[in-house]
């Protein structure tokens, strides 16, 4: 990345449910390794709020989804605020377990000031993480592709259940709260 910053550089990979995000994430954190840098790997599924604020809303709320499903106090005060100018440098990699809903003791690690913080999630530049970013990446990916690979991918079917299960709340949840941030965002 050729861009010249006094503190480490932050990436948002963002994009839908199912657009690939984490897998582009790990390769660019993958190639990055080249420049001799630190390079932090972090994703939004490691700051979700409680099952008790996700759902809040209802279940298969889109604004629950949307307004309610991370704690982006905790990103900004525990990564980005941390690697950006001014910042101290420690930062946390996670903050809540959403599978076994409860916050994790996570270890506070050092950034080099030259260092390259990549991070994945939906809804990452929504406007109160928009100005912490120093290259925003989005993956525009339909919404009937992504949904193909949310039905054959593992890590859905195990979280999520049968493909029925994955195409409802797909349909109810997550595709009309990702058009409220596009409202939001575009």
């Amino acid at each position: 990345l050729d861009i010249d910053k006094l503190h480490p550089i932050r990436v948002a990979i963002d994009g839908v449910d199912g657009s690939g995000k984490t897998t582009m994430a790990n390769e660019l954190a993958e190639e990055l390794k080249s420049s001799n840098r630190q390079i932090i790997r972090v994703s939004v599924d490691d700051f979700h709020n409680p099952r008790e604020i996700r759902y809040k809303k209802g279940r298969n709320s889109p604004e629950g989804f949307y307004f309610d499903s991370f704690n982006h106090t905790a990103i900004i005060e525990y990564v980005l605020r941390p690697l950006g100018p001014n910042g101290t440098l420690q930062y946390k990699q996670t903050f809540f377990d959403h599978k076994n809903n409860n916050e994790v003791a996570s270890i506070v690690n050092k950034a080099d000031e030259n260092s390259i913080l990549v991070m994945d999630g939906i809804f990452l530049q929504r406007p109160e993480l928009f100005k912490y970013w120093d290259l925003r990446i989005f993956l525009d990916v339909d919404f009937k592709s992504t949904m193909s690979r949310m039905v054959n991918r593992e890590r859905d079917r195990n979280y999520l259940g049968s493909e029925e299960k994955i195409i409802a709340i797909n349909n109810e949840r997550y595709m009309p709260g990702q058009k409220l941030y596009f409202k939001e965002f575009l």
